[in-house]
């Protein structure tokens, strides 16, 4: 066999191996969202209950995403990823095993933890194995699979929950992580990284800082949002934050660099990002449970019936990066996430107890176009917003934030819902419903804002301050 066909074959292992992992990673973000009612009516739980279910992912996801990726590079990043999927393929089987809530969001904390060590070394591997003329293929196969993922994740847990029990939205996991692991030891090659230091001052920081805070918005509406434990939430959580801030700024290597936020491009694209994520999950969290305790639809149905929002993209993707070929990213993701918020405000509009699916759908759609123009330039603003040296730390912080978006609008609109309503009555239900979608709208609406306020393109379709940003790399210093 020619060293050529053995470079292909091992690019299409690493290809299929890291496609596969980060679809595992990508379905639990929101496969669990259907089988919420089937988790509450077994294991009992209030709202806080099941808002961490979701939460301990997204949050151990989010904080320690970036720490994994430098614990790749430092300590090889096929050694990481092994460690990092057996330990959400063994998370995966003890929350299916899991005999109580307590247990089952412990297990989904340590899910998070494994795909945080896990995800970010997909890239890093397939960009390792794969040539630089074919990467643009391979970045769009695993981007379309991880869409799938998305895209599927409330129909995958509908159907499960629904045919077998939701402790198999868990165990799916399963085999796919135990096929996997051999593979990954045999046909992926190691590689490493800068070696840089890690920053576990700057993890700590971070971790603790959105916990308290995540905590809070929890805790809020049940112990009351002048009681002791929310405060020392709300204000150390912040703190911490503050001084997470303080260390991007100050330290020599920091998780996050804050320089990175002098580029106004950075800077909204990112918000945008945050605030996107937050309007959606809240919204999926909430309406997911609405089509099953409200209008009455099973898992499955409930699933199917989310799939003109959360599948859309699969769709309108296409046309979406074509658009922003066309006209530049600005204006797609700035209309994406204007739709996205014209959505939700329709739902919050119309919603009522017995309402017909017919009245949801052109909610559904118009979220699901507003999704798909988001998506599909959202990438590429983020990576020519600063300098291509930077550009894994970029996409890095980027991730990390919209995955923190996620934990905080669970969190946010939760809260906003129980303050309104709850889950005694169908009405009461819809009562805090509609108040809920309204802050999510708005939401998203402010992050439409910051991303009209991207710069225009100037050249290659890449905003202006990165252009310069390129330019300055170039340009030998004291020139």
């Amino acid at each position: 066999m020619s060293q050529q066909t053995a470079r292909r074959g091992g690019a299409a292992w690493t290809l299929a191996i890291t496609s596969v992992a980060g679809f595992m990673a990508a379905l639990d973000n929101l496969v669990v969202t259907t089988a919420l009612p089937a988790i509450r009516e077994d294991f009992g739980g209030a709202l806080h209950d099941l808002e961490w279910t979701v939460s301990a992912y997204t949050l151990t996801f989010a904080v320690l995403l970036m720490f994994g990726a430098a614990l790749g590079d430092r300590f090889g990043r096929r050694r990481l990823f092994i460690a990092g999927l057996a330990v959400f393929t063994g998370a995966s089987a003890a929350a299916a095993l899991a005999p109580g809530i307590d247990a089952l969001i412990a297990a989904r904390a340590v899910q998070g933890v494994g795909a945080a060590i896990m995800m970010p070394l997909t890239l890093t591997l397939l960009t390792a194995a794969v040539p630089v003329a074919k990467r643009g293929m391979a970045y769009g196969i695993w981007g379309a699979v991880n869409g799938l993922a998305v895209a599927s994740g409330p129909l995958i847990g509908g159907s499960l929950t629904e045919h077998v029990s939701w402790q198999w939205i868990f165990w799916l996991n399963v085999p796919l992580g135990l096929a996997v692991l051999p593979l990954a030891r045999l046909r992926l090659s190691e590689s490493y990284g800068t070696g840089a230091p890690l920053d576990i001052t700057g993890t700590l920081l971070a971790s603790g800082g959105l916990f308290g805070i995540v905590y809070a918005l929890i805790r809020g509406n049940i112990d009351g949002w002048t009681s002791a434990t929310v405060l020392a939430g709300l204000i150390g959580g912040g703190a911490l934050l503050a001084l997470f801030v303080r260390h991007g700024i100050r330290s020599e290597n920091p998780m996050l660099p804050m320089r990175l936020f002098r580029s106004r491009a950075f800077s909204a694209i990112n918000a945008a990002s945050l605030l996107m994520f937050v309007g959606m999950f809240g919204s999926i969290f909430l309406l997911s449970q609405f089509l099953q305790n409200v209008v009455g639809y099973s898992p499955t149905e409930a699933g199917l019936r989310m799939l003109p929002w959360t599948g859309m993209p699969m769709i309108v993707s296409p046309i979406a990066a074509y658009l922003a070929d066309r006209f530049g990213g600005r204006p797609v993701v700035t209309a994406g996430l204007a739709l996205q918020a014209i959505g939700l405000a329709w739902f919050a509009v119309i919603v009522e107890p017995d309402m017909s699916y017919a009245a949801q759908l052109p909610a559904l759609i118009i979220s699901g176009v507003g999704m798909a123009l988001y998506f599909a330039p959202a990438a590429n603003l983020v990576m020519s917003s600063v300098r291509p040296s930077e550009q894994g730390i970029a996409s890095g912080a980027n991730n990390a934030l919209r995955e923190v978006g996620g934990a905080l609008g669970i969190a946010i609109l939760a809260a906003v819902f129980s303050a309104q309503g709850g889950y005694e009555s169908a009405q009461r239900f819809v009562d805090g419903l509609g108040p809920a979608l309204w802050v999510g709208a708005a939401l998203v609406g402010v992050g439409a804002v910051a991303a009209a306020l991207l710069p225009g393109r100037t050249v290659t379709g890449k905003p202006a301050d990165a252009v310069q940003a390129a330019a300055e790399e170039r340009t030998p210093a004291g020139v």
